[in-house]
């Protein structure tokens, strides 16, 4: 935040004086929430592939995982694909309901927007598991990896995104629909994508970085947002 606040809003603005500031808006953790990573005892889980990779270029290593989103009344979920190299979100969407035949179409459109990933890694959740998702996903060259079971920090970029999303905007912000939620997180994840600089990436943006190595794709392009707006969209009745 004081990296942005400098860079992009030109304030001159001292980081101990965010962090007094994050405290009096006394940010916490949040008790807990429905499981989203229920495994199947019939599926095939595969093994851990990051441990020890380094990872030097885009489409090396994608991560999905599915979350919990409070609402107003209710809840919905929200899957996430990222690049791990640049953190660059390839994929998303917003649904009512958990099943296979959602995370395959997701991963399906950023394939077909970003390339195929080397490795793909995700939790032991039966959606994951799946044999439409496996199948779909191996199809197609893509190394499966999946987390230990119970350790969310094999996953820890996805879970760090999820962290922003809902201390940003969630709980900030809970949507009476789940229309109203989608345009919310259209332009949180818009935001996050072309506009968030990251300490770790040497204070680089995801889009920019994701699109360094790879000049031939379009860097914001409608496309994208028309399939993310389709798969959401198909999801919310």
């Amino acid at each position: 935040m004081t990296e942005w606040l400098r860079r992009d809003k030109k304030y001159n603005i001292n980081k101990k004086r965010i962090e007094r500031l994050y405290r009096q808006m006394d940010i916490q953790a949040i008790g807990p929430k429905p499981n989203t990573s229920k495994p199947s005892k019939e599926h095939k889980v595969y093994p851990y592939l990051l441990r020890g990779l380094e990872v030097t270029r885009p489409n090396q290593v994608w991560a999905g995982d599915i979350t919990y989103i409070p609402m107003k009344k209710g809840y919905m979920y929200v899957i996430a694909i990222i690049d791990l190299y640049s953190r660059f979100v390839v994929g998303w969407s917003v649904s009512n309901s958990m099943d296979a035949e959602w995370c395959k179409k997701v991963l399906e459109e950023a394939v077909e927007m970003h390339g195929v990933p080397e490795i793909l890694n995700t939790d032991q959740g039966s959606q994951f598991t799946s044999d439409l998702f496996t199948e779909f996903a191996e199809s197609r060259n893509i190394k499966l990896s999946m987390d230990g079971k119970g350790r969310a920090i094999d996953n820890i970029f996805i879970e760090r995104l999820w962290r922003s999303l809902k201390y940003e905007y969630i709980y900030l912000n809970p949507a009476d629909d789940g229309i109203e939620l989608y345009r919310g997180l259209f332009e949180w994840f818009t935001e996050y994508n072309t506009e968030r600089r990251h300490q770790s990436l040497n204070w680089e943006v995801p889009q920019s970085l994701f699109f360094s190595s790879k000049p031939s794709l379009q860097l914001v392009g409608d496309g994208f947002e028309e399939k993310n707006k389709l798969t959401s969209a198909n999801n919310l009745s």
